[in-house]
């Protein structure tokens, strides 16, 4: 999948999907959700990484850089495979808006532990030969047994993370690990079981998509947590100690979102150590990836190029100093690899030239934020600051363009809360408006972009504030929760938007042309000519 001709998007997580179990899922309201797309007229859907969260239940920060999440597992599917059964899905009722985290988390297996125990007892055929092909796949037997087994050690050790483990797990001492596969061969085989069930899903909405005209956008981040499966399994990749522990942590330097950096916290990467298996890891994960979308944001783009180095401790990222990341060399593995490269170019925050140069070399799409584009160096005359990348004037089209990201607040959030005078007077004075509809100028100016793909998050859409906002970096919890109420999904919005598509030539499914009176009559002509 390429970016090469205009078209428009959303930028939606399923966990916001609405829905009565707690949190949005892959089942019927995603369906419906995909419906509404088309009837839009819009052609990509942006998701957040589709892992399994852990702390802070940021998707940023999963168990596995390759497995799917549980909890995004539609309860309304299991009952009509006959995997669950009416009792199964009677739910606490959930608060409509928001995920609850603990609460659904805890529902949500104990419902997956009941489906797992009727497919063992009624063994379908179709479905435990499905489920044995599943594990067998390339993209899947080098990660899975690994990630089923981390899994269980964290059963085990009530969620703890893997440097409090015994020792002999903690190092994964062959005959400790060997004799725990033994024990827990059952606990391990539901944790593979939940992932079958979960691609199982994922894999039907996004042929359902497809047969849509959609096509979907994932997110990979540059980094790993380091509790996960991925660090734990393959230590000799990180910069850790002999005893497991980070010597330095990932983050970036003070910018536009935090005074004192992002300290993220995830282990660094020893580049050395991937360079001599030809970044086997990464090739690995790129293929998952690959297999479960159509294109990819590649977080923290600039790591590849330079990355923030923490030392382990820090209470902020301040202290941290630039390190060299592999560069060009590490695209022109995965090129070599994959030949396409249905990437997108993740190029915010300080950024130095070769992120650019081989941004550029490797032909991927970049990323513009409209609500960056507007301080000024002078008020009156108007005169915007000179230099500002995310200008519409400064745009190409080899770029994907969005109101704002997850990271950002809503747009009216931003005109309302964080915005300057001198920006809200820039955008005001730049679309002829009085800004009572922020959202919709914003969307519009997006919309303008030469930019091939535009990309709007769905609270943009709906004209919410910051009370509604995805995420706020640098704050560990309270982020990730909120979701869409079933009403705000309606055709009126979905005409609306369509009619953006069409004005700006972004639409997926635009209308046949009316013919010129004398190229119908030409046509009607020869028609009636081959007939006779």
């Amino acid at each position: 999948m390429s970016l090469d001709r205009r078209l428009a998007g959303v930028l939606l997580h399923p966990t916001s999907l609405p829905g009565r179990y707690g949190i949005g899922d892959l089942g019927p309201e995603c369906l419906h959700f995909l419906d509404w797309m088309q009837e839009a007229g819009l052609a990509a859907w942006q998701v957040l990484p589709l892992g399994p969260t852990g702390y802070g239940d940021s998707p940023y920060q999963c168990f596995s850089a390759f497995a799917g999440n549980p909890m995004l597992i539609s309860p309304d599917l299991l009952l009509g495979e006959g995997l669950a059964g009416p009792e199964d899905v009677q739910c606490p009722p959930f608060p409509e808006g928001r995920v609850d985290y603990g609460p659904v988390i805890e529902w949500k297996y104990h419902l997956l532990r009941r489906v797992h125990a009727r497919f063992r007892e009624q063994k379908p055929k179709a479905l435990v030969e499905a489920f044995d092909a599943f594990r067998r796949r390339r993209d899947v037997k080098h990660w899975l047994p690994e990630y089923a087994l981390f899994r269980v050690c964290k059963d085990r050790y009530h969620g703890a993370p893997w440097d409090q483990w015994e020792e002999g797990l903690r190092r994964r001492d062959r005959k400790v690990l060997g004799r725990l596969r033994r024990e827990e061969a059952d606990a391990i085989a539901f944790h593979e079981f939940v992932q079958f069930l979960f691609f199982r899903q994922w894999e039907a909405v996004r042929e359902a998509a497809h047969a849509r005209g959609i096509f979907i956008i994932g997110d990979a981040p540059i980094y790993v947590a380091y509790d996960s499966a991925d660090t734990w399994a393959n230590q000799e990749l990180f910069q850790l100690d002999e005893e497991g522990m980070p010597v330095a942590v990932a983050g970036v330097p003070p910018d536009y979102f935090s005074e004192t950096g992002q300290l993220w916290g995830n282990p660094l990467y020893d580049w050395e150590a991937l360079r001599k298996t030809k970044y086997a890891w990464w090739m690995r994960r790129f293929e998952a990836i690959f297999a479960q979308v159509d294109l990819v944001r590649l977080d923290h783009f600039r790591g590849f190029m330079g990355y923030w180095s923490v030392p382990f401790g820090e209470q902020t990222a301040v202290k941290g100093r630039w390190r060299r990341g592999p560069g060009a060399e590490f695209f022109k593995a995965v090129k070599r690899r994959f030949k396409d490269l249905p990437i997108i170019a993740e190029d915010l925050g300080e950024i130095t030239p070769d992120v650019f140069e081989v941004r550029d070399q490797f032909g991927l799409p970049g990323m513009k934020i409209m609500q960056f584009a507007w301080d000024v160096a002078s008020r009156e005359p108007l005169i915007p600051s000179p230099g500002n990348r995310f200008q519409l004037h400064n745009h190409g089209s080899n770029y994907v363009v969005y109101t704002g990201t997850h990271d950002n607040d809503t747009t009216v959030g931003w005109w309302n809360e964080s915005s300057k005078e001198e920006e809200r007077h820039h955008l005001r004075v730049y679309m002829a408006t009085d800004g009572a509809a922020p959202h919709w100028d914003l969307i519009r100016v997006t919309f303008m972009s030469v930019a091939n793909t535009a990309i709007v998050p769905m609270q943009d859409f709906l004209g919410l504030g910051s009370d509604c906002r995805m995420n706020f970096p640098g704050r560990p919890e309270g982020n990730w929760t909120w979701r869409l109420l079933p009403e705000q999904l309606n055709g009126g919005l979905a005409g609306h938007v369509h009619g953006l598509t069409l004005l700006y030539q972004r639409c997926a499914n635009p209308p046949a042309e009316a013919l010129p009176e004398d190229e119908t009559e030409k046509r009607n002509y020869l028609a009636e000519d081959d007939a006779s």
